[in-house]
């Protein structure tokens, strides 16, 4: 998709966190815009990225909004937990996330559906990494050795269920949560979930 096309949008597939954990990791990214001027951590909510942001026209919304549905119906709740913070040094600060078979079935997943689709997103061959980003690419490497021994010794563990895939568009200035398909797959009998 060609980006300088009128009609084009800027997209991503995430995996949403609940509106309670993303206050908490607000005032982490609020933190890093206070003292280093990290603005865009903040022009998302919290999130775990499945498809990286891609150009597509607006017309196409609507396929792919169904498209997810079909996707997340086939999914079940899971839960997901953090494990403090990490780095892709020197320029990205991110809360962990705990290794998930789940999570990582639902990113092997979707990209085996999307990667011959008409809808332009791109599939990386790296290895996923799930993480929720608190400062990235405004983030200087002077600060980053200056902010990481905070981060480095800070807990953060939480847990939370992945509900459902999100479809998020820029508007101009931030992220826009724009449609969330729910995972509506039945649990297994035998999955024992704790509360």
């Amino acid at each position: 998709m060609d980006r300088g096309r009128p009609d084009a949008k800027m997209y991503f597939v995430a995996v949403v966190l609940p509106a309670t954990l993303n206050e908490k990791i607000h005032v982490y990214k609020k933190q890093m815009q206070e003292h280093y001027g990290c603005k865009v951590g903040l022009k998302s909510p919290a999130h775990i990225t499945l498809a990286p942001p891609f150009w597509m026209e607006g017309a196409n919304e609507s396929a792919l909004q169904q498209d997810l549905q079909k996707l997340a119906q086939q999914v079940a709740p899971f839960p997901l937990t953090t494990n403090d913070f990490s780095a892709f040094r020197p320029r990205t600060i991110f809360v962990a996330v705990r290794e998930s078979s789940a999570l990582q079935a639902v990113k092997k997943t979707a990209d085996a559906f999307f990667r011959h689709s008409a809808y332009g997103m791109k599939i990386e061959n790296r290895p996923f990494h799930p993480h929720i980003t608190i400062a990235t690419r405004d983030l200087h490497k002077k600060d980053f050795a200056e902010a990481w021994p905070f981060f480095q010794q800070e807990i953060f563990r939480e847990s939370f269920d992945a509900a459902g895939l999100s479809l998020l568009k820029h508007n101009g200035r931030n992220w826009d949560v724009v449609f969330t398909a729910p995972f509506a797959a039945p649990l297994p009998a035998d999955v024992a979930r704790q509360p």
